[in-house]
């Protein structure tokens, strides 16, 4: 985690070691060895190689709407920690993300989980116990239910039974953190 944590602060002080340079992605071609698989959402405002700092073939990154797991994210996971031998799993949730926008507007419009919600009906899906969690009362529930979003996914992630085996064996962790739009900060959270 210490190289996401020391990127990240390279990259809100304005000053990244690496940038996107065609000769350091010819020079991974033949071979990776990533030393952690960051999961997060598709959101085009937080490209987690650059707000982590990272250059051609050090992270691994998976990505869906909100950082909602299914068999593919799950099996690509399984993949990296077992034949990449990556020691770190991240789940990276961001502040105004707009499925779980979506998702509590369509529980406070009075939709159900497993309901016609439209295109996000997955996703809502999904989302819905994180946001029912914290309740649907306040001006910060979008906030804290990317948090507890975030927590539901690690501990998910904890429970497959080949990651829990490698975290067992104290060679893997899994953490989760929280992306600020406006600051470009991450809080990883305990």
């Amino acid at each position: 985690m210490s190289e996401l944590i020391a990127g990240n602060k390279r990259f809100v002080y304005g000053r990244p070691r690496y940038g996107h340079d065609v000769a350091r992605a010819a020079a991974t071609a033949n071979g990776q060895k990533p030393h952690s698989l960051v999961l997060g959402c598709i959101d085009s405002r937080v490209p987690l190689e650059a707000i982590f700092d990272q250059t051609f073939g050090s992270i691994c990154v998976a990505r869906s709407g909100a950082h909602v797991l299914d068999r593919s994210l799950i099996g690509s996971i399984n993949f990296a920690v077992a034949e990449l031998g990556v020691s770190l799993v991240l789940v990276v949730g961001h502040k105004r993300c707009g499925a779980v926008h979506a998702t509590v507007e369509a529980l406070r419009a009075g939709a159900t989980p497993g309901g016609d919600v439209g295109y996000v009906g997955y996703l809502v899906d999904e989302l819905a116990p994180a946001v029912q969690a914290v309740g649907l009362e306040g001006e910060d529930t979008d906030e804290r239910a990317v948090r507890e979003h975030v927590s539901r996914t690690v501990d998910r992630l904890r429970d497959v039974p080949e990651l829990a085996a490698e975290i067992a064996a104290g060679r893997i962790k899994v953490a989760g953190a929280v992306y600020d739009l406006d600051s470009g900060w991450v809080e990883f959270l305990p």
